[in-house]
C-alpha cells in the first residue's frame, strides 16, 4: 500500500468513495433522495474545489492498493480556535477496512499536523450514530470532549461528538510505533 498526497487526477475516486461511504453509513441521517440522487454531485463539487484550489492549511492523503484508491483523509490545520486541527474526512472502502489503512492515513495526517501545527490539538467530529468509527477513534486514544449538531446538506440535523487526541505528536508517535 502507498500513502501519498492527493492530486487532481484523484478527484473522481475520492468523490465516489466519499459518496459511497455516506450512502453506506448515513442512511439514518441523510434523506433517501439526497443519497440516491444528489450525494455524488455534491461530493464531486466539494472535492473539485478542494483539489483545484487547496487552502494553505489543507492536507489530503490517499491510500493506494493495487493501483486504486482504497481510502483518503483530509485535514485542516489550526481550523478551530479551541479544538485545533480537524480531521475533516477519513474514509476507507468497506472491503479494505480492518487492514490498517485508516491507521496509516491517520498517522500521516497526525505527522503532518505535528510538523506544521504542533501547538494545536488534533480533533474530529463524528456522528453519534457512527458507533464503529467511534470505537476506532477511541481505540486510538481519542477522547469525547463535547457535542454539537451537524446541519446536513439535505436539511436534517443530527448529533455529533467532538473527539480529540490532544497535541498531534502524541497520536503520530503512537501510530508510528505501532506499525
Amino acid at each position: 500500500m502507498i500513502i501519498r498526497k492527493a492530486c487532481l487526477d484523484d478527484l473522481s475516486s475520492i468523490a465516489n468513495l466519499h459518496a459511497q461511504s455516506w450512502r453506506d453509513n448515513y442512511r439514518d441521517v441523510l434523506s433517501e433522495e439526497y443519497l440516491d440522487k444528489v450525494v455524488f454531485t455534491d461530493r464531486q463539487a466539494v472535492w473539485t474545489s478542494r483539489l483545484n484550489k487547496p487552502l494553505t492549511n489543507q492536507l489530503v492523503l490517499v491510500a493506494e492498493l493495487d493501483d486504486y484508491i482504497c481510502g483518503f483523509i483530509c485535514a485542516f490545520g489550526d481550523n478551530h480556535p479551541t479544538f485545533g486541527t480537524i480531521i475533516d474526512n477519513l474514509h476507507v472502502k468497506p472491503g479494505n477496512k480492518g487492514k490498517g489503512i485508516g491507521r496509516q492515513l491517520l498517522a500521516g495526517a497526525a505527522s503532518w499536523a505535528a510538523t506544521h501545527y504542533k501547538s494545536t490539538d488534533l480533533y474530529l467530529e463524528v456522528l453519534e450514530s457512527n458507533t464503529k468509527a467511534i470505537g476506532f477513534y477511541e481505540s486510538l486514544g481519542a477522547k469525547n470532549i463535547g457535542s454539537s449538531y451537524w446541519h446536513t446538506p439535505c436539511g436534517n440535523q443530527t448529533k455529533e461528538f467532538i473527539y480529540s487526541w490532544g497535541l498531534p505528536d502524541t497520536l503520530a508517535e503512537k501510530l508510528l510505533l505501532s506499525k
